[in-house]
């Protein structure tokens, strides 16, 4: 199968982050995925990576997301291969380039999306910065229109700025009419990160809203079925902000808090998302290297990739 002409332009992944143990018995990510455009037509999932960190910048925001993409890709095809991952299952096409600006790179980045779940492939995203959620959720929503948004957070992200940043992309999206309130949901949001003005804005919008403190009263579970409970829609995005993990588990991201959800807690709605709604589009934003402690936030973003595969393998291939 020919690739898409959207693909050409893709950065392909540097080889020697396909890790490959030595012990035949011991199966690695990187020895079953595949960076071969061939698989293309027969793989299920494709990680895309969208290493720029602009939007974060002109949000006054601690830069090195930029680097999150590569971070993320070593730990990864360091896990162990979930179990039913076939070779060729997962295809990682590279990375959008990024050296246009940034409502340019947000255009192409769309583009390869929206092709990529045109074609019926799961898609997860590797960023970057915050600002990345306007063209993924563009994308999904041009093919599967009456999707959800879930956007998992200690920020709203719907600040009005006359230039888009890593803290407007969810208001663009309300603006523009690309996504509806009733279809969006807000997990994990904390108050002190949020203006009383931005906080007002939404319940008057009608976003569905789980503020941390709601979220952490009873067990995840539970929580995620209330606030999902009247809604039968199966197609969702999820972006995952890693700033809505405490900064002891996750001290690598352009907005630390030592308040959060835990590492455990992060995989719990990670998993709720895969198993129980149809997630088409799963994106990661905000781990920045720069700022690391042992790859420990790389390692949590690659831990939850793993956790999402396991769970669509298990729940719907």
């Amino acid at each position: 199968m020919t690739l898409p002409t959207t693909f050409e332009s893709l950065i392909k992944p540097q080889k020697d982050l396909f890790y490959h143990s030595q012990d035949p018995n011991d199966l690695r990510i990187g020895a079953v995925a595949s960076s071969d455009g061939k698989d293309y037509e027969r793989c299920d999932f494709v990680l895309l990576g969208c290493p720029q960190d602009m939007g974060v910048n002109r949000n006054h925001g601690r830069t090195g997301a930029a680097k999150a993409p590569g971070a993320i890709r070593d730990r990864l095809y360091r896990l162990a291969a979930p179990e039913g991952l076939k070779p060729g299952q997962l295809l990682d096409l590279g990375d959008i380039p990024t050296d246009q600006p940034l409502e340019n790179i947000h255009d192409h980045h769309c583009a390869v999306a929206e092709q990529v779940l045109r074609d019926g492939k799961v898609l997860i995203v590797l960023g970057g910065g915050n600002d990345l959620s306007y063209p993924d959720v563009t994308a999904l929503r041009t093919v599967y229109p009456e999707s959800l948004t879930v956007n998992v957070d200690a920020h709203l992200d719907i600040r009005i700025n006359k230039e888009r940043n890593s803290g407007t992309p969810y208001r663009q999206l309300l603006d523009e009419k690309i996504i509806e309130p009733e279809r969006f949901f807000e997990i994990g949001f904390q108050y002190h990160a949020n203006s009383s003005k931005y906080l007002s804005d939404a319940e008057s919008m009608g976003i569905n809203m789980l503020p941390l403190n709601s979220l952490l009263k009873a067990p995840i579970k539970k929580g995620l079925d209330k606030v999902f409970m009247l809604d039968k829609s199966q197609t969702c995005f999820l972006g995952f902000d890693m700033d809505v993990v405490k900064s002891s588990d996750a001290p690598g991201v352009s907005a630390p808090s030592p308040t959060g959800l835990s590492a455990e807690q992060a995989v719990e709605i990670v998993e709720f998302l895969a198993i129980y709604k149809d997630t088409r589009l799963f994106e990661i934003t905000e781990v920045n290297p720069e700022f690391d402690i042992d790859a420990r936030t790389s390692k949590l973003a690659a831990i939850l990739i793993f956790r999402f595969l396991l769970r669509c393998l298990e729940s719907r291939f």
